[in-house]
C-alpha cells in the first residue's frame, strides 16, 4: 500500500461527483468513487486509472455502507478524506407530496451522511489528520417551491457540518460544506434555452457554473493549505446567494 492519501467520493459517476473525483486523482489521491450500480462502478474505475477504483454503494442501507467500508478495511484503504456528494430529489408541492417522497430524500440525504461519516472517524481521529466536505446546495438558503424536502435535507446537511466540526476540530480532522448554486450538470441540461437563460440572469457573473468550480473547491478545502478553515459552507454560486 502506497503513502497516498485515501479519498471516498460518493455518486462519483456523474456530474459533481465525477468531477471531484478526477480532481482529486490529479491532486495525488487515491480515490474510491461509489456508485449505485455495477455499470456506474465500472465507468469510475475506468475514468480514474490506476489511482481509483468504483464501488456500489447505496448510502440509504446501513448494509450496504458496512460492506462498503468493509471492503476498504480488506484493501487497507480506509479514507482520510470523505466528499459526502450522494443525494437525491423527489420534487413536489408539500401538499400534494407522498410520505415516501419526503422519507426517501431525507433518508437518502440526511441519513445517508450520518452512515457514511460514522465509520471514518476512528482512523482520522488516530491519525489527528482528515477532511470531510459535504455537497449541500443553494437552495439551502433560499429555499425553492417544491422542493421542501430537498431543501430540509440541505439545510440538515450544514447544521451537520457545523456541529461534527466543534466535535473533532481539535484533532486535526475538519468538516466544512460546500453549497454548488446552478451548475452544468445532467439535471440543468434538460431545460429548455428559455429556462436556462432565466437562469443566468438571476447570477451576477451571467453565466451557469460548471461541476470542475465545485470540484476545484472540495481540492482547496482537503489541502494543507485549510487547514484553518471548519465548520464552513462555502457558497460557489457565481453571486446568486450573497450571505
Amino acid at each position: 500500500m502506497s503513502d497516498q492519501r485515501v479519498a471516498v467520493v460518493s455518486g462519483a459517476s456523474r456530474g459533481i461527483g465525477a468531477a471531484v473525483a478526477k480532481q482529486l486523482v490529479n491532486s495525488g489521491f487515491l480515490v474510491a468513487g461509489t456508485a449505485t450500480s455495477e455499470a456506474g462502478a465500472a465507468s469510475i474505475s475506468e475514468s480514474l486509472g490506476a489511482n481509483g477504483s468504483g464501488y456500489v454503494l447505496d448510502v440509504g442501507s446501513s448494509e450496504s455502507v458496512l460492506a462498503f467500508y468493509q471492503k476498504l478495511t480488506s484493501d487497507s484503504a480506509m479514507p482520510d478524506v470523505l466528499i459526502n456528494n450522494a443525494g437525491v430529489t423527489a420534487d413536489n408541492l408539500l401538499m400534494r407530496m407522498k410520505e415516501e417522497q419526503w422519507e426517501r430524500v431525507i433518508d437518502t440525504n440526511v441519513n445517508g451522511l450520518f452512515r457514511m461519516t460514522k465509520p471514518v472517524l476512528k482512523k482520522m481521529l488516530k491519525t489527528r489528520w482528515g477532511r470531510i466536505v459535504n455537497i449541500s446546495s443553494v437552495v439551502a438558503r433560499l429555499g425553492n417551491p417544491g422542493q421542501s424536502n430537498y431543501v430540509a435535507s440541505k439545510s440538515a446537511i450544514e447544521g451537520f457540518t457545523r456541529s461534527l466540526a466543534n466535535e473533532i476540530a481539535s484533532r486535526g480532522v475538519t468538516v466544512n460544506a460546500i453549497a454548488p448554486g446552478f451548475i452544468d450538470t445532467d439535471m440543468t441540461g434538460e431545460l429548455t434555452e428559455d429556462q436556462t437563460q432565466q437562469m443566468k440572469d438571476r447570477i451576477p457573473v451571467g453565466y451557469i457554473g460548471s461541476t470542475d468550480d465545485i470540484a476545484a473547491a472540495v481540492v482547496f478545502l482537503v489541502s494543507d493549505g485549510a487547514r484553518y478553515i471548519t465548520g464552513e459552507t462555502l457558497h460557489v454560486n457565481g453571486g446568486l446567494y450573497m450571505s
